[in-house]
């Protein structure tokens, strides 16, 4: 038994070693580089830094090179004072008029560094949506890579299963053979391989295809083939009141809140800056040549500088003012209710995950024995089979809970696997 074990354990590895082996370090540093979703969002981010700079926030002046050109033919007709009479068809009117001029908004009630600010504030959010992104990439890819592990191991429990059920057949040909079983012994043992090697080719394709969604969250060819890690180690030494802590502070979804709220104070003194006075500055330099063919002035040409100021103050605009506060501060409160809203759900998930997690943990720790029992029960039962003492159902009940005790103990440990991913991520501390 243990010969056909060892060979089994050499099938498997011989098409694994021409593949690469993936580990969960490796997987997440290509997600990091090559996921779409991320990408989106780091040039999302990308946009955010290029808009705070204070020209986009109203600090400096604009400048503006103008030309104007107007020209006319017309039939003109002048009557003098002196009761003199011109007339001129066809008389051409040329007007050029062309320079520089700068224009600078010195005071607007503090609005634009409100508005600077706001930008400033704004690039943190991207930030904070960048980093949610990537918690949940870097979230999915373990959880996928961890589901293969599982996998993997079923995979390794169905081919035990199978060299067992092998052996059952042969043994009970070989009985059959010698005239001390009857052909029905045969047939179940038969019957029993054969529900065992379907049962291996469906686990087979469903960790095909969960190759192929890992590889299409790592954003590469979706036919890549790989093996993973043969273990899942799990953090066993969580701590509530530490995740707590660490997700009051580095929560992105509760930063995100947060930083909705400052945007919305800032936006509230952009609101209040129009109660004061705009006062901006002008100058320029300017050129004009003007030329007409008939009049006192035939041709005229200038050049120069010019300058001033206007101030302007909003004195009434239908309430509307008094209504845009009002409306900036009840954006504020639901600012604030959306921050306790969210740390409340915050709390509520890290209590129900932690919960989960502890009760994982202590499965691993029932299922690990329960896995020995199993396996020590199916030696014994082989051993009496093997000389007749029992029969072929209590052969494969032993053999069916063997198999299924190795399923439950993997699939325990990736669960507690799962718990670990979930806390670590709500407190924006998960490991990349």
């Amino acid at each position: 038994m243990r010969f056909l074990y060892y060979i089994s354990l050499l099938l498997l590895a011989l098409p694994i070693s021409a593949q690469q082996l993936l580990t969960v370090e490796d997987a997440i540093k290509i997600a990091l580089e090559n996921n779409y979703e991320i990408k989106i969002s780091k040039n999302d981010l990308r946009i955010d830094q290029t808009n705070v700079t204070v020209g986009n926030a109203g600090l400096l002046p604009t400048v503006a090179a103008n030309i104007v050109d107007n020209n006319g033919i017309q039939n003109t007709s002048q009557t003098r004072s002196d009761g003199t009479v011109n007339n001129l068809d066809n008389a051409k009117n040329n007007s050029l008029n062309y320079g520089v001029g700068l224009n600078w908004t010195i005071f607007d009630g503090f609005g634009m560094f409100a508005r600077y600010d706001q930008l400033k504030e704004l690039q943190k959010l991207g930030e904070s949506e960048l980093k949610l992104t990537v918690l949940s990439k870097v979230s999915d890819v373990m959880t996928t890579y961890f589901d293969l592990v599982q996998q993997q191991q079923q995979l390794k429990a169905l081919d035990t299963t199978i060299l067992i059920s092998q052996e059952r057949v042969t043994l009970a040909q070989n009985r059959f053979t010698i005239g001390k079983a009857a052909k029905l012994e045969v047939l179940n043992a038969k019957v029993d391989l054969n529900t065992d090697e379907t049962a291996l080719l469906r686990q087979k394709e469903t960790y095909a295809n969960t190759k192929i969604a890992l590889n299409q969250i790592l954003a590469r060819d979706t036919t890549a083939d790989f093996f993973v890690a043969d273990t899942i180690i799990v953090d066993s030494k969580l701590q509530l009141p530490e995740l707590t802590t660490l997700a009051q502070k580095q929560n992105p979804e509760l930063l995100q809140q947060i930083i909705n709220k400052r945007i919305a104070e800032l936006q509230l003194k952009q609101v209040r800056a129009i109660r004061y006075p705009t006062i901006a500055v002008n100058t320029g330099y300017n050129f004009v040549d003007t030329q007409s063919s008939l009049g006192f002035t035939t041709q005229t040409n200038s050049r120069g500088l010019t300058y001033g100021f206007t101030a302007s103050v909003n004195l009434f605009d239908g309430l509307n003012q008094h209504r845009n506060e009002r409306v900036a501060k009840i954006q504020i409160e639901n600012s604030d209710l959306l921050i306790q809203q969210q740390n409340q759900t915050l709390m509520s998930q890290l209590a129900t995950a932690y919960q989960t997690y502890l009760t994982n943990i202590k499965l691993i720790e029932l299922e690990q024995k329960n896995e020995e029992i199993a396996k020590e029960n199916l030696q014994i039962t082989l051993d009496k089979f093997k000389i007749g003492n029992i029969t072929t159902i209590e052969v494969r009940t032993a053999q069916l809970n063997y198999v299924n005790a190795k399923v439950r103990n993997s699939d325990a440990q990736y669960q507690a696997k799962l718990s670990e991913i979930t806390l670590k991520e709500l407190a924006g501390n998960l490991s990349f």
